[in-house]
């Protein structure tokens, strides 16, 4: 990676870290869009935590997403498994047919209010591409490696391990990146329903028709996506490069 490529990565990233640690050295670029007064920075809390808040819920969401969806897909692509891929997509699909805000509202009487009901949406909302991706990444490794590695005695474990999931990493990861994207700008409406998280930036400025409030977790949001998901990218093709798998394929 040039030096000229990775600046505005380094100039986002700074910017971010300066914004969500300092906000006040901010306010003259928001004291125009605010009104009667209003504050130009939100003042409801810290915005580092928020954001750090809001990172730790994905995170985990996304973990627990990538575990679960992992799992099934070496599943059903084992011999024994094959007959559940029916019931497994329709599994991971439950998170995709219904909103976020429908799990939410469904979650709330059963496990209350605040950041459970928020890590079971996103939970279920991000293990199709996980899901889906695995299936690509598995399926798609080719014969020759597969009979290379049985003829080396290795055990159907082995061959797992050493050759499937190595050459199927940079789809997966793929998979997690769109899930995390996802996750990202869903996590927002956990405001809703008391969990921590950027989206109160965002509901405060919708309640007090202050502008600079929702854009300024607007801003946090989209810049904490640019930055993950450009990450996660530059994994993924490290990941294809050691793999010899072509990069496009993960796409």
């Amino acid at each position: 990676m040039s030096l000229r490529s990775s600046a505005p990565r380094v100039a986002a990233l700074l910017l971010l870290v300066a914004f969500v640690t300092a906000p006040q050295l901010f306010s003259f670029a928001f004291e125009p869009l605010t009104a009667n007064n209003a504050p130009a920075i939100y003042n409801q809390g810290s915005l580092l935590s928020l954001t750090l808040s809001h990172l730790r819920i994905v995170f985990l969401a996304t973990l627990a997403s990538t575990m679960l969806a992992l799992a099934l897909g070496i599943f059903v692509t084992r011999p024994s498994g094959h007959e559940f891929l029916p019931l497994s997509r329709s599994l991971v699909n439950i998170g995709q047919t219904f909103p976020p805000i429908a799990v939410l509202a469904i979650a709330v009487p059963l496990v209350g209010f605040g950041e459970k009901p928020t890590f079971i949406a996103l939970f279920l909302y991000g293990l199709l591409p996980i899901f889906e991706n695995t299936l690509s990444g598995l399926t798609g490794v080719s014969p020759q490696a597969l009979d290379a590695a049985k003829g080396m005695g290795m055990s159907p474990r082995q061959r797992l391990f050493q050759v499937e999931l190595p050459l199927a990493l940079p789809v997966i990861l793929a998979g997690i990146r769109l899930s995390v994207i996802i996750s990202l700008g869903t996590a927002t409406i956990g405001s809703t329903v008391a969990a921590k998280g950027l989206g109160e930036v965002i509901i405060a400025g919708l309640q007090s028709n202050n502008v600079a409030f929702v854009l300024q977790g607007g801003l946090v949001v989209a810049l904490l996506a640019v930055l993950i998901h450009d990450g996660l990218g530059i994994a993924e093709r490290v990941a294809a490069r050691r793999s010899g798998r072509p990069l496009d394929e993960a796409r």
